[in-house]
């Protein structure tokens, strides 16, 4: 999309508005890129980890959200900065950039959809009355049809609103529900001893929590996207863009860790075995806040999870549909981007998305792990795309040169080890 170089670039003067006022104008893209990772990874994964390991998984989501930040901000600084979103970035790369960026975005697109989905409907279940929570295909078709129709009707407008609401609320209902938990005490037994996450039987668990933490890296992708659509309504500076980002990844980041120091006060150490399946552990958990907090904790966590996963399912059909048209229009040749195209595809990613959990309503645990592994084994692909293009037409500062690089590695190395041990080749 074409830009001018003012609005890219053009230094800040005293007669424009004051910094404070533009960059609360850009907020948008970088908090539905929070929206869209604030889900399994935060609700589910973060919080097993704290229930089944304590603090000691607190470095482990640190670092992936530090190594992984880098290849997140080259989302919009190479929008920005060149004009295009990094799907055409991918598409001048070479056709066969796009056709795998396009491949992967397809699948994941109706996988991570199906799985974020399943879960909001059990959690809207757990908020329901039983005379009124039906069953959990019909609550999954109610959920997926507002959705869908949030989205045809209103397009970014409505998701810019929507999201921004419910990620103020998430933020201020999980602080407050930490602190309460705190003021609690730990639900751990005196006697208990601390397993250790430093084995090869939780790898597995781990490479789960860093492919959605906080998110998979092809969501850069779909941030670079919103920032474009933001730009056609509100025009912003770099400056303020890259704010917009930073206000997002931190809040995102911060949150994972309030979720698990939720799992590790309430649940860690009390006896209580954590379950696998995400669905039954969503009860379990609302059922240990309530015993150790008290019973009125119980609807207000009900909410933050909900709010969570409403809006991670609203920006995950959005982010996705919106890859996906924009990748079928460049291999098509295409010069105008069409909002019958994206409306197709988003009815395509939402109806799809609806048969598998009607499909595979059983299957939630399964999915979401698989969905999570799959995104830290392609997050190599998609860091060293989004850095090869950056480091070509961009300046970057030495410091960031450095963490890219770092990330590249952390990345490579644990996706690598993880197919050789899932092969047998080691541990």
């Amino acid at each position: 999309m074409a830009r001018t170089d003012a609005t890219i670039s053009s230094p800040s003067s005293t007669a424009e508005p004051g910094v404070w006022a533009a960059r609360l104008a850009a907020l948008g893209p970088g908090i539905l890129m929070a929206s869209a990772a604030i889900g399994g990874s935060h609700l589910i994964s973060s919080t097993q980890a704290g229930a089944r390991f304590g603090w000691q998984l607190a470095f482990v989501v640190v670092l992936a959200n530090l190594l992984k930040y880098p290849f997140f901000r080259f989302g919009p600084q190479y929008t920005m900065e060149s004009g295009r979103s990094l799907v055409e970035g991918y598409a001048a790369k070479g056709r066969a950039y796009l056709w795998i960026f396009f491949a992967l975005a397809s699948v994941s697109s109706v996988i991570s959809t199906a799985g974020v989905g399943l879960l909001c409907a059990v959690i809207l279940g757990f908020m329901l009355p039983d005379s009124l929570s039906g069953s959990i295909p019909v609550l999954a078709t109610v959920m997926m049809a507002s959705a869908w129709l949030l989205l045809v009707a209103g397009h970014y407008r409505a998701l810019d609103k929507v999201t921004k609401l419910i990620i103020l609320t998430l933020t201020l209902a999980t602080v407050v529900a930490t602190f309460m938990a705190a003021s609690a005490g730990s639900a751990r037994a005196a006697d208990f001893v601390e397993p250790s996450p430093w084995t090869w039987a939780t790898l597995p668990f781990l490479v789960a929590i860093m492919g959605w933490m906080p998110a998979p890296i092809e969501i850069s992708a779909l941030n670079s996207l919103w920032i474009r659509a933001k730009q056609e309504i509100s025009p912003s500076k770099i400056k303020d863009v890259l704010f917009d980002f930073n206000v997002g990844y931190v809040t995102s980041a911060g949150l994972a860790l309030f979720f698990l120091a939720l799992g590790a006060l309430v649940q860690y150490g009390s006896g209580v075995e954590v379950a696998n399946e995400g669905g039954a552990y969503v009860g379990q958990l609302l059922a240990m806040y309530g015993t150790a907090i008290g019973q009125w904790a119980v609807p207000l966590m009900s909410v933050i999870a909900f709010a969570c996963m409403y809006g991670t399912v609203i920006t995950v059909v959005d982010g996705y549909s919106r890859a996906c048209a924009e990748s079928l229009r460049l291999l098509r040749g295409q010069s105008d981007f069409s909002k019958r195209s994206l409306n197709i595809w988003l009815t395509v990613i939402a109806g799809l998305g609806l048969v598998i959990i009607l499909a595979m309503s059983s299957s939630l645990a399964a999915m979401l792990t698989f969905a999570m592994i799959s995104a830290f084994i392609t997050a190599p692909i998609f860091a060293w795309l989004n850095f090869s293009l950056v480091r070509g037409e961009s300046t970057l500062s030495p410091g960031l040169r450095v963490l890219s690089y770092a990330g590249l590695v952390y990345l490579g190395g644990f996706a690598v080890l993880f197919v050789l041990n899932f092969l047998g080749l080691v541990g």
